[in-house]
């Protein structure tokens, strides 16, 4: 019989050098509007696409998540509302330091977790991904960057950001793969069905794939979205 996490929807994974629910914590950093404003080396709504898919996919697995954002109002605007909607009540750790390891609210909340592999994405890799990455790395930390979770100033910035991290001892890896490293086994029913409905909103030719299969092959009932209500009218605009 397999082993229990500490969430009951799933069991225990074995490691061997993988990724579980139960060994990473996720650090997402200064997901914000001028941020993303400066971004030119990936689309900018994939980038927040994939970076809420990666939040929604934490929140699945009862991963620990921290926020973090810098010069919230003096600067880089609030973070996105579409990814603070995932994780609802939970407030980021402001900083005014461009890298989050000089920021001990940061680090505590890293260490809180018990965690010692890290997953980080932010804007902008080349400064707000790269050089937390290497502090931790210094510091005993083992870090996976999620490529597409991040953006930067241009092509050449991302792509020297990334050789630095990895030759700095990190793993690029994607919010898919992490997604599907969590899941692992397609018999762990406990997520499968929140897993699968990440997919379908989120990952394109993969989702609408999963979706023929089901209703083509399989004679399931198609997928039943939110219906699409029109926004009423404020009576202000400012």
């Amino acid at each position: 019989m397999a082993q229990q996490s500490s969430n009951g929807n799933r069991p225990k994974l074995s490691e061997k050098g993988l990724l579980t629910p139960d060994n990473c914590v996720v650090a997402l950093i200064d997901h914000q509007g001028q941020m993303l404003f400066g971004t030119s080396n990936f689309d900018r709504q994939g980038i927040i696409n994939n970076t809420v898919a990666f939040g929604k996919a934490a929140r699945v697995f009862d991963v620990p998540v921290v926020l973090t954002t810098v010069e919230t109002k003096s600067f880089s605007g609030n973070m996105w509302p579409q990814l603070r909607a995932v994780f609802p009540g939970k407030e980021p750790i402001e900083r005014s330091s461009m890298n989050s390891w000089d920021d001990k609210n940061f680090v505590a909340a890293i260490e809180k977790s018990g965690r010692k592999k890290i997953l980080i994405a932010g804007l902008w890799t080349e400064t707000c991904v790269a050089l937390p990455t290497v502090q931790a790395l210094h510091d005993g930390y083992e870090v996976y960057v999620v490529e597409d979770c991040c953006g930067d100033v241009s092509q050449l910035a991302h792509e020297n950001a990334m050789k630095r991290v990895v030759q700095a001892g990190a793993k690029p890896v994607t919010s898919l793969s992490v997604l599907l490293e969590w899941q692992r086994d397609w018999a762990h029913k406990g997520t499968y069905d929140a897993v699968m409905d990440i997919v379908k909103n989120h990952y394109g030719a993969y989702g609408i794939g999963v979706e023929y299969v089901y209703t083509m092959v399989h004679g399931a009932p198609a997928t039943k979205f939110p219906e699409y209500a029109v926004p009423a009218a404020v009576a202000v605009h400012k």
